[in-house]
């Protein structure tokens, strides 16, 4: 096996699937937004009900994500784990939530595997 494809279960390519279907679908409206010149931040808390409660309930899901990968990221011994919840606000938790379980999910079949291969 190459080193490339090393510790690549299902479970991790679902969860990198989902992280560039997240970075496209998210991009795709930040885009539009861009284009028509829109203020994202006031369209999120200002179009009514729906649009904020889905808002806080998005927030709050992606402050306690950031807090489990943080968490995780440390139990696992896995560096840079910061790194994916400052990339959540230049790109989207919708894309770095789903990458870091990848990484996390190629991260514990590592520290399974028998032998040299397995990282310190």
């Amino acid at each position: 096996m190459t080193a490339l494809r090393r510790h690549w279960t299902p479970t991790a390519v679902a969860f990198l699937v989902l992280a560039l279907a997240g970075l496209a679908g998210t991009w795709t409206f930040n885009a539009f937004a861009i284009v028509q010149m829109r203020n994202f931040i006031g369209d999120l808390v200002s179009s009514g009900p729906a649009v904020s409660s889905i808002t806080v309930d998005l927030l709050v899901v992606a402050v306690a994500g950031s807090i489990f990968i943080l968490v995780e990221g440390r139990r696992l011994g896995m560096r840079f784990t910061w790194l994916y919840v400052v990339l959540s606000g230049v790109t989207a938790f919708a894309f770095t939530f789903p990458l870091f379980l990848a990484m996390r999910q190629r991260r514990i079949t590592a520290l399974a595997a028998p032998g040299p291969a397995r990282p310190s």
